[in-house]
């Protein structure tokens, strides 16, 4: 069972291209049609820069570019079918864009048991910077386990 000694653990990080085929795929999958997302006369008449990545983007960039996609999992013990998906949010202090070399630093920042033991969860945040440096994002995740409780 994940304890507070997991709080401040810093996992691998991970670098991911933000391309312009494995977007469209996950704007076709969303079924996402606004042109600022598809279009980069359209972003760049909406001010942007490039074509930016949608908000919840970033979350697949980093579990599908990581060499390790189960890494904090495996780590700290958690066995996958037990996880469930708690909830996700993101905190954008720059647009992500298409061309973008990202770079996700995740770590865990709160273990909380729920459920008189029976739910753990677990925090992940992860700061993302681009190529240039720049703090694009804060995201964070909750991954609740289940566990095993003694009748």
């Amino acid at each position: 069972m994940v304890d507070q000694s997991a709080v401040g653990r810093h996992f691998t990080p991970v670098t991911a291209r933000a391309e312009p085929g494995r977007l469209r795929y996950f704007l076709d999958t969303l079924g996402e049609t606004n042109p600022v997302y598809r279009d980069e006369a359209a972003a760049r008449a909406a001010g942007f820069a490039a074509t930016p990545v949608p908000p919840t983007y970033l979350f697949c960039l980093e579990m599908m570019d990581a060499a390790e996609p189960f890494e904090m999992l495996t780590a700290l013990g958690i066995d996958l079918a037990r996880v469930l998906h708690g909830e996700q949010s993101f905190v954008y202090h720059a647009p992500a864009v298409i061309g973008d070399l990202l770079t996700f630093r995740p770590r865990v920042t709160a273990v909380t048991e729920k459920k008189g033991g029976a739910l753990t969860l677990v925090v992940i945040q992860c700061e993302v910077t681009n190529q240039d440096g720049v703090h694009v994002a804060d995201t964070a995740r909750t991954v609740v386990v289940r566990n095993q409780v003694a009748p």
